[in-house]
């Protein structure tokens, strides 16, 4: 029987349970046993920096067991769960990046080529920046930007150990993005600020800050955002909008909103992950059908941190 007693005491403030009880329905109690769970941690290799088999073998030398994460071959969940593996060669070479196995999911939904010219826009620390880079071979050009001064060192930090020699790195304000580049873009990954509850697992502090207040005020610099990513790209360029939450107001209503300016919801599949669709409707609010096309990520589904995916296309005018 699962109970929400596994998460201390008082973290849980009705307006929360009530809220995600409706969403959630009989899955509730399954998703509060998994938020009081640490994470499996997982790492992901630098196949610019060495053959996936070598990389392996040196991390087992070390007595680390991988497996396979099922949506990214170069994602792996590491054995034993103690710390350390930020401290081996390997990660110091940035043969590997630490970074959770959900976290993987928007560059892969995104799909980079190389040679494309692509816009990540609040992009540190740099996890997905610095996999987007290596998905397309260091080939074609990524503009990795971020407003904040101390994010952005760690950003330029892991792009270098990463080697990821395509990545431009820009200080701005992402609302603005568009009046310093214009409808550039093949594609563009808007990974948004937000109130985290999917990164619960890894601490409790998002359910401690968690209040109905919060989401709402960050949904208005998400929407800004969402807006200021779409106009980037070129008319019929992709973007991904992602968050680490579950609210509503976060995710399918901020990608509603640009439905209403024309964009379209592009069908997606995430290989081996199991996921649930995104919500057409919200507390008596009627959205976009194609909403149901997004995707909600729960912890309780893959063993995961959460996240929410959506794969969105610029419609020519």
């Amino acid at each position: 029987m699962f109970s929400s007693n596994e998460i201390p005491s008082g973290l849980l403030k009705p307006s929360f349970e009530e809220k995600y009880r409706k969403m959630l329905g009989n899955e509730y109690g399954e998703f509060l046993s998994f938020l009081a769970k640490r994470t499996r941690k997982s790492i992901r290799i630098n196949k610019m920096k060495g053959k996936k088999e070598d990389i392996i073998a040196l991390l087992s030398e070390d007595g680390w067991n991988l497996k396979e994460i099922p949506w990214y071959s170069y994602g792996f969940w590491i054995e034993p769960q103690a710390e350390g593996i930020g401290n081996t060669i390997a990660h110091k070479l940035g043969l590997i990046y630490v970074q959770e196995a959900a976290s993987m999911v928007p560059p892969v939904v995104l799909d980079p080529k190389p040679g494309e010219f692509i816009l990540d826009l609040a992009a540190a620390p740099g996890s997905k920046t610095t996999q987007i880079s290596e998905m397309m071979e260091w080939r074609g050009v990524i503009v990795a930007n971020d407003v904040s001064p101390s994010r952005i060192n760690a950003l330029s930090s892991n792009v270098q150990r990463m080697g990821c020699i395509n990545v431009v790195i820009s200080r701005a304000d992402g609302r603005r993005i568009y009046r310093m580049y214009g409808e550039i873009f093949d594609r563009v990954l808007l990974d948004a600020p937000c109130s985290s509850i999917g990164q619960v697992r890894r601490s409790w502090e998002a359910l401690k800050r968690w209040n109905q207040n919060l989401v709402e005020r960050i949904s208005v610099l998400q929407k800004s955002l969402a807006i200021a990513a779409y106009k980037a790209l070129k008319p019929g360029g992709l973007m991904v909008y992602s968050t680490c939450t579950f609210d509503p107001e976060e995710n399918e209503f901020v990608v509603q909103s640009l439905v209403d300016k024309g964009a379209e919801i592009v069908k997606s599949k995430i290989p081996g992950m199991r996921t649930r669709e995104g919500l057409v409707e919200w507390n008596g609010v009627k959205l976009d059908d194609s909403l149901a096309y997004t995707h909600r990520i729960y912890p309780h589904l893959n063993d995961t941190e959460g996240f929410y995916v959506a794969l969105i296309r610029k419609v020519p005018v």
